[in-house]
């Protein structure tokens, strides 16, 4: 019978590029891949970019926190969506289903299990967020990125994997990145404020962009809609939105300054990059990328700042003090036990569908 896989995850691009990871070694394996998103959700878009895969459309609902008249339809979107995951799983009969996280994975998970389909979770996050709690119930294993004493996922069914690493990521030409973009020998810097940028890491760089070019070249990017052509100047590079190029911008880059969103800091973690982590404040997310850029300061990777914080002067000192300790932050990185999680995954993945592993490592 055909190896099939259904993906699954979404509202974010953190939920959806570490199935991307994966998807190159289960193609080299033979398996038949699947996909499970909404409509207009952000992995739609990107998982349109990956050959070979089906996408199939799910209804989702989002479970919010606050009051909120969708609070009294979106039980009703998931429902609709539970009824349209189970329907494709009995049409596909896939061997097993992995879960990224995200609002859409819910409804997936919750139709698998009811049509016997093996489900394996994928947390990256310090502790577990809702999506993932509610789901975790129905799955055979949950993955995490951190160590899963402090996740919140009930013992005995969570393993330490780390997270899954894209391979491009980790193959760029940092003389092409400063050729194409024009820099002088100067050491750079990526600012990156996460999918949709940030304003608050936006407006310190422009306030302080003239002392901090004065030591560094600057690629920025800034998020959708976000460009602001009056700053552009020699040694300043600016985007939207980054793909093709981004391994590229890694490889020159001394370290990154951003958001600590998991996918994000992981990928710094594979590579060695030090970094100042700038979270989102509580007021606008669940405290998650602060308890992710807390770990990572307590183990010598990167230096926090708190949004509260944030100012010219401050991110100035935040990123002399990282470039004084480029060299012992990238010696401890190097010596992480969970750099690269794409074969743990894999392995896990293989075990719930009950088939041998074919990879090394």
């Amino acid at each position: 019978m055909k190896k099939r896989i259904v993906l699954t995850g979404g509202g974010t691009a953190g939920h959806v590029t570490p199935n991307i990871a994966l998807i190159p070694y289960l193609k080299e394996d033979g398996w038949e891949i699947h996909y499970l998103g909404t409509a207009d959700g952000i992995e739609r878009r990107l998982i349109g970019e990956v050959e070979d895969v089906t996408y199939h459309v799910i209804e989702s609902g989002k479970f919010r926190r606050y009051l909120t008249v969708k609070n009294l339809t979106d039980p009703f979107k998931v429902l609709k969506g539970i009824k349209e995951s189970k329907r494709i799983m009995k049409q596909l009969k896939p061997k097993v289903l992995f879960s990224k996280g995200g609002f859409v994975s819910v409804p997936a998970v919750y139709g698998a299990k009811s049509a016997k389909v093996p489900v394996v979770l994928h947390e990256s996050d310090y502790t577990a967020g809702l999506a993932n709690k509610l789901s975790a119930p129905k799955a055979t294993v949950v993955c995490t990125s951190f160590d899963p004493k402090e996740s919140g996922i009930k013992e005995g069914k969570a393993v330490w994997t780390g997270s899954p690493i894209r391979d491009e990521i980790t193959k760029g030409d940092k003389e092409r990145a400063r050729a194409a973009l024009g820099f002088d020998a100067k050491p750079t810097l990526l600012f990156m404020g996460g999918s949709q940028g940030s304003a608050a890491v936006n407006a310190a760089l422009e306030t302080a962009l003239d002392e901090i070019l004065s030591k560094y070249n600057i690629i920025h990017i800034r998020g959708k809609g976000n460009l602001n052509e009056s700053i552009v100047r020699p040694g300043y590079a600016q985007f939207e939105y980054v793909s093709a190029e981004l391994a590229d911008y890694f490889a020159l880059a001394d370290l990154l300054v951003g958001r600590s969103g998991a996918n994000t800091i992981f990928e710094l973690l594979c590579m060695a990059k030090p970094s100042v982590l700038i979270p989102l404040p509580k007021e606008v997310s669940r405290g998650d990328q602060i308890l992710n850029a807390q770990y990572f300061s307590s183990q010598n990777y990167a230096v926090m700042l708190e949004q509260k914080d944030l100012t010219p002067e401050s991110l100035m000192a935040a990123i002399a003090d990282v470039y004084a300790r480029r060299n012992e932050m990238a010696e401890a990185m190097e010596r992480s036990p969970i750099k690269n999680g794409t074969m743990n995954v894999l392995k896990q993945i293989y075990k719930a569908a009950n088939l041998p592993f074919p990879f090394e490592g």
